[in-house]
């Protein structure tokens, strides 16, 4: 039998008895003696400077105690330090070797090209390259005709031709790269 079932088979309990008993209540007493508190305005009452740290060390325990505070500064400064140095050695290996697993896989895929498909992508590059150089010297020569070539005409065209000098070099490192690793 359960404890719910016992309770049940007993006398109800009357709405006075179910209800929670009252919380404790506060006495007020308005008669409080005041005499027992400071008097703030006494010459016995000491308050602390705003200015307190700035002031002079005039006791050794004050010297013991900035000195601590001073190393345990140093201690945690040079503690964060080291973990950031630590945090950047860290990423500078990870980026290093991603950096790594990209180039050995460039390096693979143009292993894997045959003789006659290097030479064909070498053809290729060079006649993408002759043939952007003349579009630009032909539209440049079209503005200049016109008297509407300007330094800013000739900067982008100098920044395309720089962008596909840095591609060119990349590509035919890498094509250089393959071909040296097929030969070994």
């Amino acid at each position: 039998m359960s404890y719910a079932e016992v309770a049940a088979q007993g006398p109800k309990q009357t709405p006075e008895e179910a209800a929670a008993p009252l919380p404790p209540q506060i006495e007020v007493d308005e008669s409080i003696s005041t005499s027992s508190l400071i008097d703030v305005d006494a010459p016995s009452v000491r308050t602390v400077p705003s200015d307190f740290n700035e002031q002079e060390i005039k006791t050794e325990t004050q010297a013991t105690r900035v000195e601590q505070e001073e190393q345990a500064a140093k201690e945690e400064a040079e503690r964060v330090k080291a973990k950031a140095r630590a945090e950047a050695d860290l990423a500078k290996k990870k980026a290093k070797s991603k950096a790594k697993k990209a180039d050995n896989w460039l390096t693979k895929q143009f292993a894997s090209l045959s003789d006659g498909t290097t030479g064909a992508l070498a053809a290729v590059n060079l006649l993408a390259v002759v043939g952007l150089s003349g579009w630009l010297g032909y539209r440049a020569w079209g503005l200049y005709d016109r008297k509407q070539f300007t330094w800013q005409h000739a900067g982008r065209g100098a920044g395309i031709l720089a962008a596909v000098a840095v591609f060119e070099s990349v590509f035919s490192g890498y094509l250089a790269k393959g071909k040296k690793a097929k030969d070994q």
